[in-house]
């Protein structure tokens, strides 16, 4: 088991009650993903990833659900879900984590373009929102294995499933997941 550095689980903690089930899924979530993340960067050691950073980014990536009215995570805040990656963006980079922030803000699908975002009319803010470092895109691949869930903390999605849900967008999504599971499998 990875041990984790207590910055990521006290900044959580500024913004969750530590014995909520929603602070317990988004622990949970975040440690599931650095541990997936990790081990898919150690796959392309010749791109010298960021394995602290890809921990701690990892457990802090999904911060900002707190601010939108997810019910079935315990969330009752008002944006929709699909905001939490820019309002998580916000946080981190108030408390001066700037290459996190943009982990918060990246990690939503494969990530989404400024034309996608007009394109599809989503409620942020007008801007690429693309995982660039291959930290951003190991986290982002890791992500897409592990749901939040209000029943089972996490739900792990199998290679099919993940695929299948980004072949819905019709964007080249499942595309660039395939390609990120020959990098980092």
């Amino acid at each position: 088991m990875m041990k984790y550095s207590t910055g990521p689980i006290d900044i959580i903690r500024e913004y969750y009650d530590s014995g909520s089930r929603t602070y317990e899924i988004l622990i949970r979530h975040g440690m599931l993903v650095a541990e997936k993340a990790v081990d898919a960067a150690k796959k392309v050691p010749h791109l010298k990833p960021d394995m602290r950073f890809i921990e701690e980014a990892s457990m802090l990536h999904d911060i900002g659900i707190f601010k939108t009215d997810t019910p079935e995570l315990g969330c009752s805040g008002e944006y929709p879900y699909v905001c939490h990656g820019y309002l998580g963006r916000s946080i981190l980079e108030k408390a001066g984590l700037l290459r996190h922030a943009l982990v918060c803000e990246r990690h939503l699908g494969v990530g989404i373009s400024a034309a996608d975002i007009v394109k599809t009319g989503l409620p942020v803010p007008v801007r690429d929102m693309i995982p660039l470092s291959v930290e951003e895109q190991v986290i982002c691949y890791a992500d897409k294995f592990f749901s939040k869930d209000w029943n089972l903390i996490a739900k792990n999605n199998s290679e099919e499933e993940i695929i299948s849900n980004l072949e819905s967008y019709g964007n080249g999504s499942a595309e660039k997941f395939r390609s990120w599971m020959i990098m980092f499998k």
